[in-house]
């Protein structure tokens, strides 16, 4: 699957990769970036954490004028007089304005290196707004984005993510060339499909996917609840004794016939009873109309 999400990330869509500190996904966002150019793209990069050296590095070639860089690294916060970009901008106007500014005839995509360093100065409520607003009003044909997730609360993670379209959650491999995605894409019926994918990053950017994850991680459980009876401190009993179930399947319950009971109601005896019937001298009974007594 991670090789379809770099083929091509769908149009309206938001595509988040999620790292920690154990594993970084710098490189496989660079990746994405490549393969946006490689498309013939327009990639407008809001970079927090890449200088304009280090993500041009790697990205040389003709299509490296389709490359917008609005660098927030050297003044994120606009101390100076004249920040490139800082984390204030971000919201659908200023943005919007920015990709606008530059005369392109192909479509766009909006890479952010780190959604993180803008949560640490943007409420979760204005950040999500602000992505849908990019997303729905027409200015990029796709988001894609860096967060670092052990960074903020698993609340503001979930929220994120659920606006997402693709999420790929990185860690590191069984080798050290290698490292794991775990791939979560939503498509527009509301399908949502999941693998797991072991790759590996080569110089030139490009992603080659090993095989598929088949790791799966025991529940471990500690000694006291493999020792722990739950029935054990109560104040009665729930087991039986082996003469308390032989009574207990002796024992005939009051809704269950025996076929001796059965044979005595289904077949009459000699002394029956029966009820009969004889009117009295009072009785005015008609033979030919039994409803004469009737006020009709």
């Amino acid at each position: 699957m991670l090789p379809e999400l770099l083929k091509d990330v769908e149009a309206g869509g938001l595509l988040i990769i999620q790292d920690s500190v154990r594993y970084s996904g710098r490189q496989l966002l660079k990746s994405f970036v490549k393969a946006a150019l490689n498309r013939e793209e327009t990639v407008h990069f809001i970079g927090f954490e890449f200088s304009e050296d280090e993500l041009r590095d790697g990205l040389k070639g003709p299509f490296a004028k389709r490359l917008h860089i609005h660098s927030a690294f050297t003044d994120p916060l606009g101390w100076t007089d004249h920040p490139v970009f800082t984390v204030h901008q971000f919201n659908a106007e200023e943005i919007t304005h920015l990709i606008k500014q530059t005369s392109h005839a192909s479509a766009v995509t909006l890479v952010i290196d780190s959604l993180s360093w803008i949560l640490r100065h943007v409420s979760p409520s204005v950040f999500c707004r602000t992505l849908q607003q990019l997303r729905k009003g027409g200015a990029v044909r796709a988001i894609v984005g860096l967060l670092h997730a052990d960074m903020h609360q698993k609340g503001i993670v979930g929220s994120v993510c659920h606006l997402a379209t693709s999420v790929i959650t990185v860690a590191p491999g069984m080798k050290a060339e290698e490292a794991e995605a775990k791939i979560t894409k939503r498509s527009k019926s509301g399908k949502v499909l999941q693998d797991e994918e072991i790759f590996v990053i080569k110089e030139d950017l490009s992603v080659i996917v090993q095989g598929k994850s088949h790791q799966t991680e025991p529940i471990q459980t500690g000694p006291e609840e493999q020792k722990m009876d739950p029935t054990a401190n109560l104040t009665f009993n729930l087991r039986l004794s082996d003469a308390e179930r032989q009574a207990k399947e002796n024992l005939s319950l009051p809704f269950v016939f025996s076929k001796e009971k059965k044979t005595a109601l289904l077949h009459s005896g000699p002394s029956s009873g029966r009820i009969l019937y004889e009117p009295d001298e009072n009785d005015d009974y008609d033979q030919e109309d039994p409803d004469d007594d009737l006020d009709v």
